[in-house]
Parts: structure tokens; C-alpha cells; sequence
């Protein structure tokens, strides 16, 4: 029999790897959502990113955001944060940690951050530096763990490798993305093996994209290895910019439900996730892509209950 974690974390990404690919929202919107989302038992929430607004205009008001939002204890607002500048941001929004992003292959690499790898992992050493003297956690993205849109299949050795780079660079975690949603459990598997030989499991989280309609069927697969982290987005938030029209993060809803299926706590309200889903796909003129959310509003509608 299969032996899964007892209790995951669900790192909450919508308000920001969520909405930085979709329309702009307001900022009273954005601190709506993720008042609404602190109140569902969240215990990780990205807040904002502190990026060139002229590359992602709808992060331009994460100052604004982050200081806007009502803090639940307990709760971890966090903030991407490119470069010193970002990270500095970052301090004046109270952001309690901060992630930078590498990537796992050399295309990537260049066209997402005009830098080979290497150079990348060099520019993050100042900022590094600056985490530590003020004892904010970093978190580190690894994009492309499966596939990269230039290069190809990306060699696990090669995701091994950089994973504990940032490792040794500071990180405390690494999420390993699989940015154009292209992996499937088998390969998944061999790429997660590969970097538990470099790197525990412990420090090791899960972003799967769900362009292909793979991310449950991957996250599954990690979580019976023993992954327990895992990112995911509210409604569905964000799309993938490498296929048109199809979908890019995988919803929390449906993550929250495959959990309760397989007797994985999280403590969260899958109820209150949905309607915070609801809530924000209505200010961009849309349904939730969640099928989870779907028909959580489907059977209340039937019950008579408010329609999220």
C-alpha cells in the first residue's frame, strides 16, 4: 500500500504567479483576495512580486498590496524578489520571506533572464547576503524541471544539480516547476529521484503546471514519495504564456480535494478557497478553472446555499 505524507503545506501562489498572468485587478481587489485567502487556513500566501513593472505591469502595486492587507498570525506573506532592489521592496512591504527564480535549463535561462545559469545563481549572491543579515527566509523557484520551451526534455542530473546549488547558496526549499506543464508521473518521478540524491525531501517542493491536464496526476506521484509541500492557485489563477488559451496553474480547490480524498490534512476550508476563487474570477470576467470549485457551486446551487 502506498504511504503518503500525513499533513501537507499548500504554498498559495494565485495572488501572484496567479494574477501576474492574467488581467490587471485593482489593488483593492488583490487585498480582498488575499484577506479572503488568509482566512481559509492558508498558512503560506505569495503576496506580490517586486519585478520591472515594465516586464509585469500587474505586479506594479505589491508595495501597495502588501501593505494593505489585514496579516493573520500564523500566516506567511512572502514576495518574489528578483535582484537587491526587489528584495529591498520587499523589507519596506514586511514581506516575512522571499523567493528568487533560476532555471533548470540554459534557454530558459537566457530568454527569461537575459543570463546563463551560472550567472544567475552569481547575481543572487548579494541578495543572499542581505536575507541573512536581516533573517528573512528565501525560498527558491526552479523552472523548467521537466521540459524547456527552447531546449527540450531538461536531464534530471542537470535539475539535481542546480537544485542544490541554490541549496547551497541559502535557499531553504527548493519548489521544482514544471513550467510548461508538460511532465507526466513517470518522468516526474525519475527527476524527483534524481534530486533526492543531492537534495531531502524535506527542503523539496512541487509546482506543476496543468497545461496537459497532468498536474494531479504528478502531484500524486510526488506525494507518494514522500513530497509535502506543495504550490498551487486559487481558481486556477494564471495561465501558461508558452501555450495559448490553455490552462497553467493547477487550482488549489482541486489540490485541497485530492488531499481529502487521500486522508492528507491540510487545514485549510476548501469552501472558503472556493469562494475567494469565485470572487476575484468575477472581477476578471470569468469562471474559475477549478473543476472542484465548479462543482462545489454546482451542489449548493442545488441545496439552496448562497451560489459562490
Amino acid at each position: 500500500m502506498t504511504s503518503f505524507p500525513k499533513k501537507v503545506t499548500i504554498v498559495e501562489v494565485g495572488a501572484r504567479d496567479g494574477l501576474q498572468n492574467e488581467a490587471q485587478v485593482s489593488t483593492a481587489s488583490k487585498v480582498e483576495f488575499i484577506n479572503q485567502l488568509s482566512m481559509s487556513g492558508l498558512r503560506h500566501i505569495e503576496a506580490g512580486s517586486f519585478v520591472s513593472p515594465k516586464w509585469v505591469p500587474q505586479m506594479a502595486d505589491s508595495l501597495e498590496v502588501m501593505r494593505q492587507i489585514q496579516r493573520k498570525n500564523g500566516v506567511t506573506y512572502s514576495a518574489l524578489t528578483p535582484n537587491i532592489k526587489g528584495f529591498e521592496l520587499a523589507l519596506a512591504a514586511g514581506a516575512e520571506e522571499v523567493a528568487i527564480f533560476g532555471s533548470s535549463s540554459e534557454g530558459f535561462s537566457q530568454h527569461n533572464i537575459n543570463c546563463s545559469v551560472a550567472e544567475s545563481l552569481k547575481r543572487f549572491e548579494p541578495l543572499m547576503f542581505l536575507a541573512k543579515q536581516h533573517n528573512i527566509p528565501v525560498r527558491g523557484y526552479l523552472s523548467c524541471v521537466a521540459d524547456c520551451p527552447y531546449d527540450g526534455p531538461t536531464p534530471p542530473k542537470q535539475v539535481a544539480d542546480i537544485a542544490k546549488a541554490l541549496i547551497d547558496l541559502g535557499c531553504y526549499q527548493i519548489s521544482l516547476g514544471d513550467t510548461i506543464g508538460t511532465g507526466t508521473p513517470l518522468r516526474i518521478a525519475t527527476m524527483i529521484e534524481a534530486v533526492h540524491k543531492q537534495v531531502p525531501l524535506k527542503q523539496l517542493a512541487v509546482h506543476f503546471h496543468d497545461t496537459w491536464g497532468q498536474a494531479l496526476a504528478n502531484i500524486y506521484q510526488a506525494l507518494t514519495m514522500g513530497i509535502s509541500v506543495i504550490d498551487s492557485s486559487t481558481a486556477g489563477l494564471g495561465g501558461c504564456p508558452y501555450a495559448d488559451g490553455a490552462s497553467g496553474n493547477v487550482a488549489t480547490e482541486d489540490v485541497l480535494y485530492l488531499c481529502q480524498g487521500l486522508n492528507i490534512e491540510t487545514g485549510i476550508d476548501i469552501n472558503k478557497v472556493a469562494e475567494a476563487g469565485w470572487r476575484i474570477t468575477k472581477q476578471l470576467g470569468r469562471y474559475p478553472i477549478s473543476k472542484t470549485s465548479q462543482a462545489l457551486n454546482a451542489r449548493n446551487r442545488r441545496m439552496n446555499k448562497i451560489n459562490l
